[in-house]
């Protein structure tokens, strides 16, 4: 039964949080780039759309199980810069011990979700998807 609706249920867990953030995004568009260009990013509304259509389409794509690799994929490799521009730790006063542990939990979290990433790119979809894993 967990071969069954194991990968439909990690689908879903992992899809929510790039559809929920995608969504938050896109109805708060303004602060977030302005949150963006406070961290130094270049066009951060050209940069705001490509991360919405990265987490929101991304997300649903993952969701419903079709062409689930590619959009791991492109999370996996979003993930990447995200978390080392706006997770970076190891770039926070040591003083401040809360800022500290917070952006070191949202970097290990970030690292633990694209190991997800890279499990559906490597196994596909499962079943219950749209389109089947070869």
């Amino acid at each position: 039964m967990l071969q069954q609706f194991g990968p439909l249920f990690g689908r879903t867990l992992l899809a929510l949080i790039f559809i929920f953030s995608g969504f938050h995004k896109l109805t708060g568009f303004d602060g977030t780039a302005g949150y963006m260009a406070s961290h130094g990013l270049p066009m951060p509304q050209v940069l705001l759309v490509a991360t919405i259509v990265i987490e929101l389409i991304g997300g649903l794509m993952i969701l419903i199980g079709w062409q689930a690799r590619i959009a791991a994929a492109a999370i996996f490799l979003f993930l990447i810069p995200a978390t080392l521009v706006f997770h970076a730790f190891w770039n926070v006063n040591p003083a401040d011990a809360m800022l500290l542990q917070n952006q070191m939990n949202h970097f290990m979290k970030n690292v633990a979700i694209m190991g997800g990433m890279l499990y559906i790119v490597t196994h596909g979809s499962g079943p219950f998807s749209l389109q089947k894993s070869r």
